[in-house]
């Protein structure tokens, strides 16, 4: 069983899929950063100095003056900002694979289509190499 797991483990593709896998979650870390430090302060700033990333509604009924202030008191709280930020996280990765397949895709060459190794005798309908001039098994002389 460990052989059969050892042989598994080291085929390409499931290689491939680890890597992917590592380099993925790196490229969701990054693309995070770029939303909640590079991206969102200046729409947050065009909306009026808004930072997403606290806007909350408090279920509690009792006035907090930020999110952190009512997540320490352990009220509950609907924190659409935070949720906010993470779409606009989920469109720009989405978006990202999209032009790397796109890419990927484009350069994968069609692979062309192989001649045709056998031909059908006209007359026993039996398939027979291409440049036969005479069928094997009916000895029909053919037409070239």
């Amino acid at each position: 069983m460990l052989k059969e797991f050892k042989e598994f483990a080291m085929k390409g593709s499931v290689l491939d899929m680890a890597v992917g896998i590592i380099i993925g979650a790196a490229f969701g870390k990054i693309i995070t950063s770029l939303v909640s430090d590079v991206i969102m302060p200046p729409i947050g700033l065009i909306v009026g100095r808004v930072d997403f990333s606290s806007l909350f509604l408090n279920l509690s009924g009792t006035h907090y003056d930020s999110l952190a202030a009512a997540k320490a008191a352990g009220a509950p709280t609907i924190n659409y900002g935070l949720f906010l930020n993470a779409t606009v996280d989920f469109l720009i990765v989405a978006f990202a694979i999209f032009l790397v397949i796109r890419q990927v895709n484009q350069w994968k060459k069609p692979v062309p289509a192989a001649a045709p190794a056998t031909k059908e005798c006209p007359y026993c309908f039996s398939a027979i190499p291409i440049k036969a001039t005479r069928c094997p098994n009916c000895t029909s002389e053919l037409r070239a």
